[in-house]
């Protein structure tokens, strides 16, 4: 016998939950990301593991889903987060969100004490008896129980409130197992954003995302595009999008979508501790996204005007909330960027950007009349004059094509691509020049990846050489996280 409901179908963004800078919940900035995302998805998710629900009081959690409800107003189903790590407490609130008004409540597996299948099964026994729709929710990365396909069989065919799965594990054996046992039972949904577009081809009714916070519209393109069958529009969108979903899936997810909606103009704190800026979701991190947002239209184009040498230029470039509205000053900027994997093909730059008669354009020339044995100084372009500096001794061969060719070719390519999108106007070309020291490990060996560190490194350093950032602000927010990148101890 069925138990899907109708309405369990489609996008569902697991919204994350924003805080005060008096670490309340904060409402307005609540009540804007559901109005953001409302037009694009068919339901939404509060306290769910992007919203940072094991962070939140009960009282607390209770906020966020009534303010969900009342924001939403009957538009699109509310499915609640509700669980918990005991019985007790997941019981207590499924039966308060009931009340509240919510459609169903998502149910994560009790977490942190791992107990057997069975009394997993027997959990889910207990929140059934409150008569709320139940979505199982399957996470074990996060709640360290998988379930077993027979387990998630059970649970769908002998409970009559569960109506619903969301599997989370991005292990596709396990969701087609339960596809091929539960598929006319109940709604399966996936919740690996990387997984997406193979988990509808095998057949699940939609998704529960972390990235559907920041393009719910995308996600909803290829939903609608899988149930015509149209598997082009699937492969092409899920391929574009496919670097910042694996970003947000990998490195962070809350405290990522937060810095991807603030970037887009949103109001948004970050994540509560212990979760901080700088932290799994790193600097370098942030660079991509930024980049991944600005490709897909999310943040937007905005006049900025430079000054340099007396010369006043206007650029509009994907401009965030944190870029200033002028560059004043041109005489000497400083930027830095870091990007891998892998380890040993891991790039950093240093960058001075300035005038050419200003003390950059004196210490490139100063420079290059200067024998530096193992540092061979080398200018690798023109338009900007742009000078390569090594910092690691270059002893052979390999290690200098490797640094003269390889890593040059992508501090290059970042360039280009900063004077196609404004960031380096074509205006200013002739008056600034730059000096990149590039670091490029001894032990490196992958070519193309050395290539595409330095291209993304380059990226960010003159991002942030232009933008004058970290800010203060910044530092002083992030100082806690500060790490070595490649040895730290506690």
């Amino acid at each position: 016998m069925s138990k899907k409901p109708n309405w369990f179908k489609g996008i569902f963004p697991a919204l994350v939950t924003p805080f005060t800078k008096d670490d309340e919940i904060d409402e307005a900035a609540y009540r804007a990301l559901i109005r953001y995302v409302l037009p694009h998805v068919d339901g939404v998710v509060p306290c769910g593991t992007t919203g940072e629900f094991v962070y939140l009081s009960e009282a607390e959690k209770q906020k966020v889903i009534e303010i969900a409800i009342d924001e939403v107003r009957g538009k699109v189903p509310v499915v609640a987060g509700t669980g918990c790590p005991s019985t007790r407490d997941t019981v207590q609130l499924t039966a308060w969100a009931k009340d509240a008004g919510a459609t169903a409540a998502l149910v994560v597996a009790p977490y942190y004490l791992k107990p057997t299948f069975n009394e997993v099964y027997e959990h889910y026994e207990r929140v059934n008896q409150v008569g709320l729709p139940i979505i199982l929710y399957n996470i074990p990365q996060c709640a360290g129980t998988h379930f077993m396909w027979w387990t998630a069989e059970g649970m769908a065919t002998d409970l009559e409130n569960v109506v619903g799965i969301k599997d989370s594990s991005g292990d596709i054996p396990f969701l087609a197992a339960v596809l091929e046992k539960v598929r006319d039972t109940i709604g399966i949904f996936t919740g690996h954003d990387e997984t997406v577009s193979a988990a509808l081809g095998a057949g699940v009714d939609g998704a529960i995302l972390a990235s559907a916070n920041l393009i719910p519209d995308i996600w909803q393109e290829i939903y609608r595009a899988s149930k015509r069958g149209d598997l082009a529009t699937v492969q092409r969108r899920q391929k574009e999008i496919q670097i910042l979903v694996r970003i947000i899936a990998r490195k962070g997810t809350n405290q990522a979508v937060k810095e991807g909606l603030r970037m887009m103009g949103l109001t948004m704190s970050d994540s509560r501790y212990p979760i901080m800026p700088g932290g799994a979701f790193e600097r370098e991190d942030h660079e991509d996204l930024r980049t991944q947002l600005e490709d897909l239209g999310k943040i937007g184009r905005r006049p900025v005007t430079f000054s340099a040498g007396g010369n006043v230029t206007t650029s509009d470039y994907a401009a965030t909330a944190a870029t200033p509205p002028t560059i004043g000053d041109l005489t000497l900027c400083v930027g830095e960027g870091f990007a891998g994997p892998p380890f040993s093909e891991i790039a950093h730059i240093d960058l001075l950007l300035g005038l050419k008669d200003g003390p950059v354009g004196k210490a490139i020339e100063r420079a290059l009349g200067e024998p530096r044995p193992g540092h061979e100084l080398k200018i690798i372009n023109e338009r900007p004059r742009t000078m390569l500096v090594p910092t690691v001794t270059v002893r052979t061969e390999k290690a200098s094509r490797l640094v003269y060719e390889d890593a040059a070719a992508g501090v290059n390519l970042a360039i280009e691509h900063s004077i196609q999108q404004g960031f380096l106007p074509e205006e200013l070309l002739d008056q600034v020049c730059l000096i990149a020291n590039v670091f490029v490990h001894p032990a490196a060996a992958i070519r193309r990846r050395v290539k595409i560190n330095n291209y993304k490194a380059m990226r960010g350093a003159i991002r942030k050489a232009i933008e004058e950032r970290p800010t203060l602000e910044e530092l002083l927010n992030e100082k806690e996280a500060a790490r070595h990148p490649f040895r730290y101890a506690p």
